[in-house]
C-alpha cells in the first residue's frame, strides 16, 4: 500500500530547509531527494506528516 506524504527536511550542516511531497510504500520513503545545495548527502533532519 502506498502512503503519500509530505516531507521536511533540514540540512544540519547549512541549516537549508526542503518540503517535498514523497511515498511511503514497505517501509521506505522515496521523495527524490539526493543532496542539499552544499553537497551534504547524508546528515539530515527528516520529517513527515500524511497528507
Amino acid at each position: 500500500m502506498t502512503q503519500r506524504v509530505k516531507v521536511q527536511i533540514r540540512c544540519k550542516r547549512c541549516g537549508e530547509r526542503f518540503v517535498l511531497k514523497g511515498k511511503r510504500e514497505r517501509g521506505k520513503l522515496d521523495t527524490g531527494f539526493k543532496q542539499c545545495l552544499c553537497d551534504n548527502d547524508t546528515d539530515f533532519d527528516i520529517s513527515e506528516e500524511r497528507l
